[in-house]
């Protein structure tokens, strides 16, 4: 709200919607806030089953999707509601945005992660070469693109399985590296 009332978001370049703020909900601001969005016509609610259905994200051209993951294997595969079986979050619209923008025109979809969970000795690498058994599989590796940590951007789309490991391993922490080289070397060089 308040990157639209002070001009900085302006949806003047959306091709659906335009000059629109759109979303399923509002709320969060202050009073003050929730006045000037109530019966503002620069903003607009719709039902989930619209701002998530991919067919509506993906007519937006220069769609760029940005959502978290807690891990990313080799082959690309985002997990963002699981470490094996047990639960984190929900997956929420970040599958129906990572579709809707691989399939907007000129789109974008970004996951963000630190290298790292974890602290001392139970620190691990976020980026590995498997996913732990029974991890749910939030966004599939045919539609992963670029993935972003505090080491970097590796943009994976449309790279063979050898490049996409070495471009992960090489925005993982600095003290994972070795070992996931080696991995690497097991799975997709043997």
């Amino acid at each position: 709200i308040k990157l639209i009332r002070e001009g900085v978001v302006t949806g003047k370049h959306k091709t659906l919607n335009p000059n629109k703020a759109v979303a399923t909900a509002c709320g969060g601001g202050t009073k003050e806030d929730m006045d000037w969005v109530n019966m503002n016509p620069a903003f607009e609610l719709h039902s989930a089953e619209y701002c998530l259905d991919v067919r509506v994200i993906a007519q937006h051209d220069n769609m760029v999707a940005i959502n978290s993951a807690v891990s990313v294997d080799f082959a690309g595969q985002i997990a963002a509601e699981s470490i094996g079986p047990r639960v984190i979050s929900g997956a929420g619209g970040q599958t129906s945005f990572a579709v809707g923008s691989f399939l907007s025109k000129v789109g974008r979809n970004i996951t963000v992660l630190t290298s790292t969970a974890g602290s001392g000795e139970k620190r691990v690498s976020r980026i590995t070469p498997l996913l732990v058994e029974g991890t749910i599989v939030t966004v599939p590796r045919t539609i992963s693109d670029y993935v972003v940590t505090e080491y970097g951007i590796a943009h994976i789309k449309g790279k063979t399985q050898r490049q996409r490991a070495l471009d992960l391993i090489g925005i993982a922490h600095p003290d994972f590296r070795t070992e996931l080289k080696k991995e690497a070397e097991k799975l997709y060089w043997p």
